[in-house]
């Protein structure tokens, strides 16, 4: 993004010279990022260079050890894990492997999420239901089971949980890797229409830059341990 697009644009999540560490094992070296309020951003890469390990970091999953790193207002550095929930209510995630629950219905998985993240008022959880629903074009499919819907209805069922408590951001790691082409378009479509209308913050974590060059957007590289902006040169070469 070009410094006069930021000036007057509110900074979601920033990550700037950090190191990303697991089990004691270093993942990534400096990695820089600055997501911005209203950014579509993908992060791509080969399978194994580090692409969910920056979705992981940014949930509080994997810790930072050096530079900075911040979502919101949490500084995920110094983040405690009392204060890992309330990270994770400001974010939306969507899984490729879709992670619904099998043994409850659609409306009953996201009253699930619902309650866990402390709504009390059974009326508004019931409207929320019914609006995210609207959102991702399924509400007339509350009462199915995950299994009576096709892996397509499965991904916007869970990209309609990520939007129930209006996060600042969603992940979506890799939410077309186990899509057919045609309902990847769909979801893709979906994705750039909720991103237009709601003003969400999204990073799409993608091996296939088939996407990147049907629906463009800012990217991000991983490859030799790390991950940077893709520069001009980069956007040149995908086109």
């Amino acid at each position: 993004m070009d410094s006069s697009d930021s000036i007057n644009k509110e900074l979601i999540a920033e990550l700037e010279s950090a190191d990303i560490v697991n089990d004691g094992n270093l993942i990534l070296s400096d990695v820089s990022l600055k997501l911005y309020k209203g950014d579509f951003l993908y992060i791509v890469g080969k399978v194994g260079s580090g692409k969910t390990s920056i979705i992981k970091t940014l949930i509080g999953e994997i810790p930072v050890k050096k530079g900075i790193a911040r979502v919101g207002d949490f500084d995920l550095v110094k983040l405690k894990k009392r204060q890992i929930p309330y990270l994770r209510r400001s974010i939306g995630v969507v899984f490729q492997d879709f992670q619904l629950l099998m043994d409850r219905s659609v409306k009953d998985n996201l009253m699930f999420v619902l309650d866990a993240t402390g709504w009390k008022n059974k009326r508004a959880k019931e409207e929320r239901i019914e609006q995210v629903l609207s959102a991702v074009g399924m509400n007339t499919k509350a009462h199915k089971m995950p299994h009576q819907l096709s892996g397509g209805e499965q991904q916007r069922i869970v990209i309609a949980r990520a939007l129930l408590n209006n996060p600042s951001i969603i992940l979506a790691d890799e939410p077309t890797g186990n899509l057919d082409a045609d309902t990847t378009d769909e979801i893709m479509e979906l994705f750039m229409r909720l991103h237009r209308e709601t003003g969400t913050s999204v990073i799409m974590v993608t091996h296939n830059r088939s996407l990147f060059r049907k629906y463009p957007a800012q990217m991000m590289i991983c490859e030799n341990q790390t991950c940077r902006m893709a520069s001009e040169n980069d956007f040149q070469n995908e086109r």
